[in-house]
Order: structure tokens, then sequence, then C-alpha cells
């Protein structure tokens, strides 16, 4: 009997004294270690902003990302955003920013593939009719006053694309409005003021009807690694290091 009291009295003494170690183990483990999801970039970046009482909201308004160059001064860039009206009337969405020259809403499309301005159009070209080089043509039809013949030919096309006007968006009541390249439209910053990179950000005003929210938005970081650059080789020839012999 007084064994197995003995013996008792041991394994009740060295049971906390397990635990206690097992403790010191596992937060010695745990310190100074960085976890994984602390790295992670989250899948959809941008600001949320709300104006109204809740009415009217901004979801992840972000710039696209520019590379690794980033955005130089004087270029273009787009603007990722959804807007949301959660009143029961219709709101007119007026987009501005002090950073760039003007906010213009534009189609998807017309983007991504900016045409280059100031381009003769296709159709200006002298047609088969035409003598090339003002030389009098063949049949000697010349104006009896031999003033030039009048240019039928079209004028230049205008270097403002059609397809982009004010950043000025309807949203129906209850509804939103999706405004990435996602989509079909999107917002697009003419002519920022200064040189930007990834990571930094642009100052947005959203103004809802008068309901008016002002923040700065953040340009989108890369959501993969960058590729590295490929390992510089450092070629030795045979006779290097023989004077030393």
């Amino acid at each position: 009997m007084r064994r197995s009291i003995r013996g008792s009295r041991r394994a009740a003494v060295l049971l906390p004294g397990i635990a206690a170690a097992a403790g010191l183990l596992l937060s010695g483990c745990g310190a100074g270690q960085i976890s994984e999801t602390a790295n992670k970039v989250p899948s959809i970046q941008g600001v949320n902003l709300e104006a109204g009482d809740g009415r009217y909201a901004v979801r992840a308004a972000a710039l696209a990302y520019p590379g690794v160059e980033g955005y130089q001064a004087g270029d273009d860039a787009l603007l990722n955003v959804v807007l949301y009206n959660d009143s029961p009337d219709p709101v007119t969405v007026t987009v501005t920013s002090p950073d760039a020259r003007e906010v213009v809403l534009t189609t998807v499309a017309a983007a991504t593939n900016p045409s280059p301005t100031g381009s003769p159009s296709p159709t200006a070209s002298p047609s088969p009719e035409q003598s090339p080089e003002g030389s009098p043509s063949p049949d000697n039809s010349a104006s009896p006053d031999n003033s030039p013949a009048p240019d039928d030919s079209p004028s230049p096309s205008p270097t403002g694309s059609p397809t982009s006007g004010p950043a000025r968006i309807e949203i129906p009541p209850l509804s939103y409005v999706q405004l990435n390249t996602e989509g079909e439209q999107v917002l697009q910053l003419l002519g920022l003021n200064e040189t930007l990179l990834a990571g930094q950000s642009v100052t947005l005003t959203f103004d809802f009807g008068g309901e008016t929210v002002t923040s700065p938005a953040p340009i989108a970081v890369p959501l993969s690694p960058l590729p590295q650059p490929s390992p510089v080789i450092e070629r030795h020839t045979e006779y290097e290091g023989e004077g030393g012999h």
C-alpha cells in the first residue's frame, strides 16, 4: 500500500511538469515566426468607401498595375471600381481626381487598344482617278479659270475618341455598376500629374448627386511574384591564376 501511494504521488508531481515543458516548447517554436498568410496579397485590391449614410458605396477602387517601371508623368491609367446605389432613387455619380488632368468613362476596348491620335484617315489617300503629284490628268479636264478642283476628300477625324466621355455614371435604384476590365466600360485617368509606382496612391472624389466622399486609392501590385532576372555567368579562361605558380 505504501508503494502505490508513493507512485501515485510521483505521477501527480510529474504530470504538471510535463505539461509546463510542452507549453514552453510550443511557445518557443512559435517565437519569431511569421505566418504564411501575412505575406499574401489579397486577390481583390482597392479601397472601400461609403457615402450618404450607407446608401451609396464604392468597392475595390484601385488603379491597374502599371508594370515594373510604373506610371510616368502624363501617362493614362485605368481605374477599376464597382459603384453601388442602395437607395430607392436613381443617382448620377461623378468621379474626379486632382492627380490627373481628367477622368473619363470609356470602353475597355478603347482603353486597352488606343488608336493613334492625329493619324490620317485611310480614305484620305488619293483615289485611282486622281493624277499623282498634281500632274495634269490625261483627258486635260481642267477648270476654265485654271483654279484647282475642289478637294472632296473627307476631313481628318477628330483626335478625341467618340467612345469616351466625362466620368458621369447613371446607377438605377437598388443596383450597381461594374467599371473594370472584366466588364464593357472602365474609368480612365488621363494625364497623370507625376510618376507613380505600384503601391502608391492617387486621390479620388466620388460625388453621388451631392453626397461626396474623397479618399486615396491605391495602385495595384502584382498578384504573382515577378520573374527573377537571368543570372550573370562569368566565364574564366584556363590561363587565369597561372601567374601565381
